[in-house]
């Protein structure tokens, strides 16, 4: 999570411990020396004489040693395979003997015939499917990735920044640009069809770790550690537009990304580009840090929120504090206004998400929601009367503004979910993980794609935020993550609806 004023390359680097071996009819991989049993008088180093190999003998060891282990995993699964045939037949032969009696025995009994025989296929099938599930996990994990690829296409890769980036946004005006808050301590404007970065903002003093644009000016909304909150100015020139690159060209660097060395950054950084240093308006109520800021529908009004466990409610032309937003009992982990009414969503560590209604001036109700059993990552208004939530407790709720007693879709998946976010026309979501996967769900809670990741394409590290944009009758979907790149795709909504 951000901190304040600091770093956050450090805390992305996880130890790596070994994984605990999986259940019986999983396939596991475990690094290991070469220190297990082997065959008396035979050594490695004899098996691969007379192989023309320029690998180290150590190396080709420690690969032994795994394919090794493969094959015993395999093996292992083919046996139990075997018996499990062994016992359908039998069960098969034991049920179709038992039915055979009844059959010859009092013609009244013709439905025990009949019962007996539905149990027989029950059973069957029961053991059948069974069978099939302990082979298809092995499977599934050799299956191409061109399907997704053919959805989900690169757009362009967005590298300049020096740590983590937490969150990105799409400008609601001409010229739309996307812009990138980072653990660097600044905000950076880019052009989405070159990549090229635009504009800097360096007016913070911690990590920016929201960024939002105004409805209809060129204003931005930033929020950052230093327990502040800046509305800034911004004006941009885009460049011509190059052509896509081919991302199908085959690639002679067949590094796994996610070996590269933190320090390693891709391409060239915005190395003399405008920067802003001096922000319109400074909101400074807050006694912690500013994790998020959003404008409220109309851009006369903000809201932010806070470390601090509370949300502040600003004016925009005066800077003054309106209302301040009590009730949650730990940090604010992220706020969201509705696109068309006064209404504000905030969530945080507490498990909850609170609803906040300012459309009547003189009532502001609140409604807390308790669908979740971990840290409420983020919850975002749909254009319909929805709200998605996700959590670190590896789920994602769909609710129902007129009815939010229970939610009507729940999506569960293998990795915490970050900040999240629907489209607009298709009300498609976008779910950034822990695991480094994106993965895309239509409201009623049906995965329809991931996004591909390859040693050329994809984040090295968590993904931390997904954005929008479905302007000039395209779609397009940007990410970002702790390997301090943002990336742009371009999805494919009538194919991917194809496939749903």
């Amino acid at each position: 999570m951000p901190v304040e004023g600091g770093s956050s390359s450090g805390s992305a680097s996880a130890a790596r411990h070994p994984k605990q071996k999986r259940k019986a009819h999983s396939l596991s991989i475990r690094r290991t020396n070469s220190t297990e049993e082997r065959q008396p008088g035979i050594l490695r180093g004899d098996m691969l004489e007379g192989q023309d190999s320029k690998l180290p003998l150590a190396l080709r060891n420690n690969l032994l040693d795994l394919f090794g282990q493969i094959e015993r995993e395999f093996e292992n699964l083919y046996i139990e395979n075997i018996e499990l045939r062994r016992e359908i037949d039998s069960l098969n032969e034991r049920l179709t003997g038992d039915g055979q009696t009844v059959e010859g025995g009092d013609p009244t009994k013709g439905a025990l015939k009949t019962k007996a025989s539905h149990s027989t296929s029950q059973l069957s099938q029961k053991l059948k499917t069974t069978y099939k599930a302990s082979t298809s996990k092995i499977v599934s994990s050799f299956k191409a990735t061109t399907g997704s690829r053919a959805l989900c296409q690169l757009l362009k890769e967005y590298m300049g920044h020096r740590d983590g980036i937490w969150d990105l946004s799409v400008t609601r005006t001409q010229p739309v640009v996307l812009g990138t808050a980072s653990a660097d301590h600044s905000a950076l404007l880019w052009s989405i069809e070159t990549g090229k970065c635009l504009l800097r903002y360096a007016g913070h003093a911690g990590s920016v770790n929201s960024i939002k644009f105004h409805p209809t000016e060129q204003m931005a909304l930033t929020a950052s550690g230093d327990q502040t909150a800046h509305i800034w100015r911004y004006m941009v020139q885009l460049p011509a537009p190059q052509p896509p690159p081919d991302v199908s060209a085959p690639c002679d660097d067949d590094q796994d990304s996610s070996d590269r060395e933190e320090g390693e950054v891709d391409g060239e950084g915005p190395c003399e580009v405008p920067t802003v240093r001096v922000a319109t308006a400074t909101l400074k109520s807050h006694q912690g840090v500013v994790i998020a800021a959003d404008w409220l529908v109309g851009g006369r009004q903000v809201v932010s929120a806070s470390w601090d466990r509370a949300a502040n409610l600003y004016e925009v032309e005066t800077s003054e504090l309106v209302h301040t937003l009590t009730g949650h009992d730990q940090e604010l982990t992220h706020c969201c206004t509705h696109p068309t009414q006064r209404l504000v969503v905030t969530s945080s560590r507490d498990t909850t998400f609170r609803l906040w209604d300012f459309r009547d001036p003189s009532i502001h109700s609140v409604n807390v929601f308790q669908g979740h059993t971990d840290t409420v990552t983020s919850a975002v208004f749909t254009v319909g009367d929805n709200v998605v939530s996700g959590s670190d407790d590896r789920t994602v709720k769909v609710w129902d503004l007129k009815n939010m007693r229970s939610p009507i879709a729940t999506i569960r998946t293998d990795s915490a979910v970050n900040r999240l976010s629907v489209s607009a026309n298709q009300r498609i979501i976008a779910l950034p993980h822990d695991n480094r996967q994106v993965r895309l769900f239509d409201m009623s809670g049906v995965r329809l794609a991931r996004l591909p990741r390859s040693n050329r394409m994809g984040h090295r590290r968590m993904v931390c935020c997904t954005a929008w944009n479905e302007e000039n009758q395209s779609c397009n979907l940007f990410t970002c993550g702790f390997d301090r790149q943002a990336i742009g795709w371009n999805i494919n909504i009538p194919a991917l609806l194809q496939e749903k």
